[in-house]
């Protein structure tokens, strides 16, 4: 009879230990105000990550006691503590709070009525002249940065051979041009990413706050950082950026 007890005693505690360290997948759903689809879920403890559907619906690997962070720009970041309830279920909803930036002051003016040319005539705005008043032609795509506008007048030339372009692409200015604006462009790529991704890209994987810069300069040295830029998939972008940074750590604790 002892031995039935002992035997039971240790089907049980046996049972709660392998509860406590099994993953489970776990299916949650957002409630917010507004849109709940590319909410960013972490799995801090285990450093696994997924986004929100179109229907805020999402499936992440948890187990008991792991912390999961909730993060989207427009609401209140949430952790939730993976228990018993959320693993037996498989399932768990997250009701999320709109971030509200208050205001000290609020100035009331004149009304819009959403009218574009009616709006115009009723405010004390007054437009700049453009070339289309002047009937002259003119650039109306994205702006040029210096080292585009240099590139652009390197490359175009007049005359029935354009001497401009030889004399630049001979002595090699073109090609040193070239080089500026995709250094540019990349430099451009990278704070882009650090303003958008930072947050939960720290959250994943921490790392002191004085050597972020440099790791952001050891990502844009990385020719598949520019590639993946153009595909602008954020999740593969978290992705390679969480793999970089612990490649990071370790050459840093190496030196």
């Amino acid at each position: 009879m002892e031995r039935i007890k002992f035997l039971l005693l240790f089907i049980v505690l046996f049972g709660g230990l392998v509860s406590q360290g099994q993953t489970t997948d776990i299916k949650g759903k957002i409630i917010a105000s507004n849109d709940v689809v590319g909410i960013h879920i972490i799995n801090k403890t285990s450093s696994r990550f997924t986004i929100t559907n179109d229907e805020g619906v999402f499936l992440i690997p948890a187990k008991l006691n792991d912390t999961v962070l909730v993060s989207g720009i427009q609401y209140e970041p949430k952790e939730i503590i993976i228990d018993q309830i959320i693993l037996q279920t498989e399932s768990m909803t997250v009701y999320l709070e709109d971030n509200v930036n208050l205001l000290d002051e609020v100035v009331v003016g004149k009304i819009l009525t959403g009218n574009l040319m009616t709006d115009i005539e009723n405010s004390d705005a007054k437009r700049d002249i453009n070339f289309y008043d002047l009937g002259i032609p003119g650039y109306t795509g994205p702006r040029k940065t210096q080292s585009e506008r240099r590139l652009y007048e390197a490359q175009s030339g007049g005359g029935i051979v354009p001497l401009n372009p030889i004399l630049n692409w001979i002595s090699g200015r073109t090609k040193k041009i070239k080089k500026q604006v995709a250094l540019e462009r990349t430099d451009i790529a990278v704070r882009k990413v650090e303003s958008q991704l930072s947050e939960v890209l720290f959250e994943i994987e921490e790392i002191d706050e004085q050597k972020r810069v440099v790791f952001f300069n050891y990502v844009a040295d990385d020719p598949e950082f520019m590639a993946l830029m153009k595909t602008d998939n954020d999740l593969g972008m978290l992705e390679f950026l969480t793999q970089k940074l612990k490649a990071f750590k370790i050459q840093i604790e190496e030196k």
